[in-house]
């Protein structure tokens, strides 16, 4: 007699039995536990009163935030969002002249729609989306911002770009170049020509051994120097190229990890079947090993996205340089808090909203694969 097979019990825990279960398991994840809500109530209350009951959210000036008594002491309330209200414009656009912002605005919105189009999962014109995002945005982005006065837009330097704007823009260009780069970058490592193999070990190595801040440097004060008398490279211009490189190297070895952690099969399964090099890592390895790196990548993205913070050095107005800026201003000194959290949040929400994104997509390549 055969045996039927059963399924086994559902467990129901409920709350109280999920927080015995992970919060109070053993002892000393009991310990870890009361210590943890005891730093949280000696924070979280008090960070409460001072962002949110006792803020400042109207009025004129900073005289509504803080105020002196009869003997000149000064008294606070809590934290000054005025301060952020009045300093907002300068902190999305740095210099970028009013009247000109909604070419600011209007670059974006057309990138967030081709990108909403591009990830709406029934749209079947993806492709031309995607040539229109690495080909014709570029362009038109380029002369949204800079202008042209053959077109009727005003020309708008570089030197006037700032704010949160240029810290997307520094972002998002690093990112789009660099996984490209890293990816030729990975190839070429793994070439069996050896001066392909050698030249991309010693252009990963050498970028890889040195920090950012120096590759800035190099961009902005010594890369002028080699290039002919007369010829002037813009210094954004300068600084995305580094920051390309920069990221690229570091891509490259994500890339390599997952090119590497591919079995020896797939390589001769491609080859089994008469493909070339090329098709055999466009179509069967190059996607499998990319899927697998997924986490890697996003990193080195979140990475890259927060080290555009150290163009400041080169007097980029990117966004926490304009925060730090309007600090400098009399009427508004002794705020530093507010604008220090406030540029945080929006890098947060940024590398935050990434994160969650490459999760979902993990998640979902993982399940077809399965299936």
């Amino acid at each position: 007699m055969v045996e039927q097979v059963r399924k086994p019990p559902v467990i129901r825990l409920g709350i109280l039995g999920w927080i015995k279960v992970n919060l109070f398991s053993t002892w000393y994840n009991s310990l870890f536990t009361i210590l943890a809500l005891y730093i949280l109530y000696l924070a979280v209350p008090p960070f409460f009163q001072w962002a949110i009951l006792d803020a400042i959210w109207v009025g004129n000036d900073r005289f509504v935030c803080e105020w002196y008594d009869e003997d000149k002491v000064k008294y606070r309330a809590g934290a000054c969002w005025l301060y952020i209200k009045v300093w907002l414009n300068f902190f999305t656009y740095g210099f970028y002249p009013d009247e000109f912002q909604w070419r600011v605005n209007l670059t974006f919105i057309i990138l967030v729609i081709s990108i909403t189009l591009f990830f709406i999962p029934n749209f079947k014109k993806k492709h031309y989306v995607g040539i229109f995002l690495f080909v014709g945005y570029p362009i038109i982005a380029f002369f949204l911002l800079i202008g042209n006065e053959q077109i009727g837009l005003d020309t708008v330097g570089t030197h006037k770009w700032g704010g949160g704007f240029l810290t997307l823009l520094l972002g998002l260009i690093g990112i789009i170049f660099a996984l490209p780069l890293g990816i030729v970058l990975a190839l070429g490592r793994r070439s069996k020509l050896p001066v392909v193999k050698a030249l991309s070990i010693m252009f990963i190595e050498f970028w890889r051994g040195i920090p950012l801040i120096t590759v800035l440097f190099f961009a902005a004060v010594m890369f002028p120097l080699f290039v002919p008398q007369g010829v002037e490279i813009d210094n954004l211009l300068r600084c995305i190229v580094g920051l390309t490189i920069f990221g690229g190297a570091y891509m490259a070895e994500v890339v390599r990890g997952g090119l590497q952690a591919l079995p020896k099969g797939q390589y001769e399964a491609a080859q089994s079947i008469g493909l070339g090099y090329w098709r055999m890592m466009s179509l069967v390895i190059m996607p499998q090993a990319l899927r697998i790196v997924i986490p890697g990548i996003v990193n080195t993205f979140i990475g890259l996205f927060k080290d555009t913070t150290l163009v400041s050095i080169i007097s980029l107005m990117d966004l926490l340089l304009t925060v730090f800026t309007s600090m400098s201003n009399p009427d508004w000194m002794g705020f530093p808090f507010e604008g220090y959290i406030f540029a945080a949040t929006c890098f947060f929400i940024f590398c935050f909203g990434l994160s969650r994104y490459s999760l979902s997509v993990e998640k979902k390549l993982m399940v077809s694969h399965h299936k």
